[in-house]
């Protein structure tokens, strides 16, 4: 098992629901052997983290953290102009013949949106789309992140020689060092959702690029939601905290980006 995969699953276990169930394994394994305390405990807190996380204001602190450090990564950022405007992959799932033959949306997606828009504008005269599948990688049917970027590029009008791929990205050290490779020295416009701005920007220090970034998918304001969507558990909320919580772990403990430094 390369480091990869290692980190994935240990990122999933550590938030729930995956968390959840884990501690209901434990909490078996535990009682079985009969620490009932400890074992009501373990599942106590599992519980409790996975009930915590899913309500709005939690959820809300959490992203709050990395977007307040978004706003001021991006708060300078010129319009123009650039050697090539990058966009990193999260944006887009790939099309996985025969399965399915179309790109599908995610939630990231304004990333790519942006891109084309920044285009027009005149930002750069090219567009570096990077992103990998692991599936793809490793034999399987899915195409890559980069060519399901590209596909919907052209789609909203972009020129397809105005179009690079990078699909061999797998994670953001990856894309960094692969763009960086690409454009030798040349100035960059990264987009990324805001969220992930905080640590896309301090990898993209780290390895050396002359880059300015571009923030998408910014968290709407109280006062543009139903007033139980701001309180009330949500599955939504959940999803938020867990985002959150990977990245401001990432952003305190880990080291990988080290290796870009030259």
């Amino acid at each position: 098992m390369n480091t990869f995969i290692l980190l994935k699953i240990l990122a999933t276990l550590m938030v729930p629901p995956a968390s959840l169930a884990v501690g209901v394994v434990l909490w078996l394994a535990i009682r079985m052997i009969g620490w009932r305390r400890l074992a009501a405990t373990v599942l106590g807190l599992s519980i409790v983290q996975t009930l915590v996380l899913s309500f709005p204001p939690v959820s809300g602190m959490l992203v709050g953290l990395l977007e307040s450090k978004a706003r001021s990564l991006t708060a300078d950022s010129p319009l123009c102009c650039y050697e090539a405007i990058v966009v990193l992959g999260g944006g887009i799932a790939p099309a996985a013949p025969p399965h399915t033959t179309e790109p599908e949306l995610t939630e990231g997606s304004d990333r790519i949106w942006q891109a084309a828009r920044l285009y027009r504008a005149g930002a750069a005269p090219k567009i570096i789309v990077s992103g990998g599948s692991f599936v793809e990688r490793q034999g399987g049917p899915a195409t890559t992140e980069a060519e399901a970027m590209r596909r919907f590029l052209l789609a909203l009008g972009v020129p397809d020689a105005a179009i690079v791929s990078e699909g061999k990205a797998l994670n953001t050290i990856e894309n960094i060092a692969n763009v960086r490779d690409m454009v030798k020295g040349g100035r960059v416009a990264i987009i990324t959702s805001a969220y992930h701005v905080p640590r896309a920007a301090k990898l993209a220090a780290k390895g050396g690029l002359d880059f300015a970034m571009v923030g998408v998918d910014w968290s709407p304001p109280g006062a543009a939601t139903p007033w139980w969507d701001r309180w009330l558990p949500s599955v939504m909320a959940l999803n938020y905290s867990n985002r959150a919580l990977r990245e401001l772990v990432a952003l305190a403990f880990d080291r990988r980006g080290e290796s870009l430094a030259r």
